[in-house]
């Protein structure tokens, strides 16, 4: 065998040159040992249920140069996030020994036969525009791979290997829990699930003792997920699932109404169908048709340029004094911010008709 090393083995200039460019382009990570912020919260992370949570929120802008990272915890996998930075090899086992010498701690405390844990890390980098890698650097994640919210008692299907959306969104935990106290008090017992996505308020809802839950959404693979979900938890035949364009499917869902309470949760931008700015408006101005009187809107928005105004004058617009404000849920506290108006926004309002006292009750 002979090795030819002569010029017909290298790059053309022009390639080699686009390559040195693009190495030189990517940003890594200046912290190739971890970033200290990140390595203390998870040496100090002791979960206390098995419940799926966020560890680490660089996002927040509350930890100087760690706004590119997150952690998640879903039991029994961990789930790293860097956006647009990406994470050297010594960076990462950086994290991973620290997260199995945490494991290794809370084993030594625990009473139960499940000690000795198998260290199971995602990693997902998210570049510029549509960029991006997601692997498993350690373990093994399991299939079906069901995490749970409210001390265990509700559960979820997720998916850490697929796409950006992994199933339940975390921040959310919030809101899903209000919905599920209210039907547990009986002030909900009728639920809309707009942009229901893989139907976790429906989940929590009618584990909280609601009589009816229709969950609407484009995406019938998401819905799928969603009724896999309800069967989870042995709700199937309180919940409907309509895999309909929502703007086509007013009346149907008027007829399945009124109800007690509407929950909106759309994407901030999703290309040819739904675009918070222009859209969201077509959606409220509907909400009065479609409750009972003294029932709740929960509006969501997730879009960091839009802030809570935004939803406040959309609805005095589309709905006058009809719709009340009650509050703004706080998000969990794993997700704290520095810039509040550019986190997760969740809005509750009360529909009181204008021939109604305008006084609301407590929410």
């Amino acid at each position: 065998m002979t090795t030819d090393m002569g010029p017909s083995n290298l790059l053309p200039p022009q390639q080699l040159l686009l390559f040195l460019l693009c190495s030189l382009l990517q940003p890594f990570s200046s912290h190739s040992l971890g970033h200290p912020a990140l390595l203390t919260s998870i040496r100090s992370f002791t979960p206390s249920t098995p419940d799926a949570c966020r560890i680490f929120h660089g996002r927040g802008g509350l930890f100087p140069d760690a706004d590119h990272l997150t952690l998640d915890y879903y039991d029994p996998a961990f789930l790293l996030t860097s956006f647009g930075i990406a994470l050297g090899e010594e960076e990462l086992d950086s994290y991973c020994s620290a997260l199995c010498e945490t494991l290794k701690a809370n084993d030594a405390d625990a009473d139960d036969d499940n000690s000795q844990r198998q260290l199971t890390v995602v990693y997902q980098y998210r570049g510029a525009n549509t960029t991006s890698e997601t692997r498993l650097i350690r373990g093994e994640i399991p299939d079906p791979h069901i995490v749970t919210e409210n001390n265990g008692q509700d559960q979820y299907l997720v998916h850490l290997m697929r796409g950006q959306n992994h199933g339940l969104f975390l921040d959310m935990a919030n809101g899903r829990t209000w919905l599920r106290s209210k039907c547990q008090s009986k002030q909900i017992s009728s639920v809309l699930n707009l942009f229901a996505y893989t139907c976790a308020f429906s989940v929590a809802a009618l584990n909280g003792g609601a009589d009816k839950v229709v969950n609407v959404d484009m995406s019938k693979s998401a819905l799928k997920t969603g009724q896999r979900n309800h069967e989870l938890n042995g709700i199937s035949s309180k919940a409907s699932f309509l895999s309909h364009d929502i703007f086509k499917t007013w009346g149907k869902m008027k007829r399945e109404g009124p109800f007690d309470c509407i929950v909106v949760d759309p994407p901030s931008y999703q290309k040819g169908s739904f675009v918070a700015k222009k859209d969201y408006g077509k959606v409220i101005r509907r909400l009065p048709s479609l409750l009972n009187k003294d029932g709740y809107a929960l509006l969501c928005l997730n879009a960091p340029e839009m802030n809570t105004d935004f939803l406040l004058d959309s609805v005095k617009e589309e709905c006058g004094t009809e719709l009340v404000f009650v509050e703004r849920l706080v998000n969990p506290s794993s997700f704290d911010s520095a810039f509040p108006e550019r986190a997760l926004k969740v809005l509750l309002f009360q529909y009181r008709p204008s021939d109604v006292s305008t006084e609301i009750v407590a929410a």
